[in-house]
C-alpha cells in the first residue's frame, strides 16, 4: 500500500512543462530522502543442530534431560520485512547529464518475532517449538556515488546510477523462548553495533517542478555485508555460529525532494 503510493506523483509529474531543474556543470543539490526498503535476501540468522546434555542449567525443574536444538536460518523479511527508509543528500553536477554525489540514509524497522526451530527431546520423543524476537533494525550509511542522466534538460528523465559505502548497525538484542519446557533466554547479545560495507545500483526518474526544484521517484538494489556477532549469551549452547551472518540485500522504492543551487 505504501509502495504504490509513491507512484501517484509520477503519472502528475510527467505532464510537467520544461524546467531546467537537474544536473549542470558546477551546480549543488540538496535532496530530502523517504520511502520503503523491502528485503529481499540475507539471512538474520543461519541455521545449526546442537545437542544439550542436560537442560538443567536453563529450568532446574528439568535436571537431567537431554534435548537437541535444531535451528533453521531466517533471512530478514521473515524477522522484519519491509522497512522504512530516509535520507538527505548532497549532490554536484558534472554536466547536464551527470553528477556525483553523497549521502547518508538511515533504514529501521521494529522488533521482529518468528519461531527459529526447535527442540527435540528424547526422552518425550517430540519436538518443542523454539522462539525468537530480535531487536529493532537500524542501520545508518553513508554513502558516495555517480549518476547518469538520458533524455531532455527540462523534461522528465530517467537516470542510472551506482553507490559505495559504509553502514553503521545498531546492537541487536534477541530472546529465546521455549514455551513448553519453561525456558526463556532474555534479552541476549546476538549483534554488537558496527560497521559494515554497503553499497547499490540505482535506477529512477527526476521530474522537474520549477527552475530549482524536482521530485525523484527511484528503486534499485542495496547490499549491507555481514554485522559482527556477539556469542557471549549463545555459545555455551552450540551456536556460536548462527549469527556468523546479518548481511541484507533489499530494493528500495523512494520519492525526493530535490533542490538544485
Amino acid at each position: 500500500m505504501r509502495t504504490s503510493l509513491l507512484l501517484v506523483p509520477f503519472a502528475a509529474l510527467l505532464a510537467t512543462s520544461a524546467h531546467a531543474a537537474g544536473p549542470e556543470a558546477g551546480r549543488f543539490s540538496l535532496s530530502l530522502t523517504g520511502g520503503v526498503d523491502v528485503p529481499v535476501g540475507g539471512d538474520v540468522h543461519d541455521g545449526a543442530v546442537a545437542p544439550v546434555p542436560d537442560l538443567g542449567p536453563l529450568n532446574p525443574a528439568l535436571a537431567g534431560v537431554a534435548a537437541e536444538l535444531r535451528i533453521g536460518a531466517r533471512d530478514h523479511e521473515r524477522i522484519y520485512g519491509q522497512a522504512t527508509t530516509i535520507g538527505l543528500e548532497l549532490g554536484y553536477g558534472l554536466s547536464d547529464s551527470a553528477e556525483v554525489f553523497g549521502s547518508i540514509r538511515k533504514t529501521m524497522t521494529e522488533e521482529g518475532y518468528v519461531q527459529v526451530g526447535g527442540a527435540f527431546v528424547p526422552a518425550l520423543d517430540t519436538e518443542l517449538p523454539v522462539y525468537g524476537t530480535f531487536g529493532d533494525y537500524e542501520a545508518l550509511a553513508a554513502e558516495v556515488g555517480y549518476r547518469h542522466y538520458f533524455g531532455t534538460v527540462g523534461f522528465a528523465r530517467p537516470f542510472v546510477g551506482a553507490r559505495i559505502g559504509a553502514t553503521r548497525t545498531n546492537g541487536i538484542r534477541a530472546t529465546f523462548d521455549i514455551p513448553d519446557a519453561g525456558i526463556t533466554i532474555a534479552d541476549a547479545p546476538f549483534y554488537e553495533t558496527g560497521w559494515s560495507a554497503t553499497g547499490g545500483l540505482d535506477l529512477g526518474v527526476v521530474m522537474p517542478v520549477s527552475d530549482t526544484f524536482s521530485v525523484t521517484l527511484a528503486s534499485g538494489v542495496r547490499y549491507v555485508g555481514d554485522l559482527k556477532d556477539d556469542d557471549s549469551a549463545i555459545g555455551g549452547l552450540g551456536l556460536a555460529s548462527i549469527n556468523d551472518t546479518g548481511s541484507r540485500v533489499s530494493v528500495p522504492v523512494t520519492l525526493s525532494a530535490r533542490w538544485d543551487f
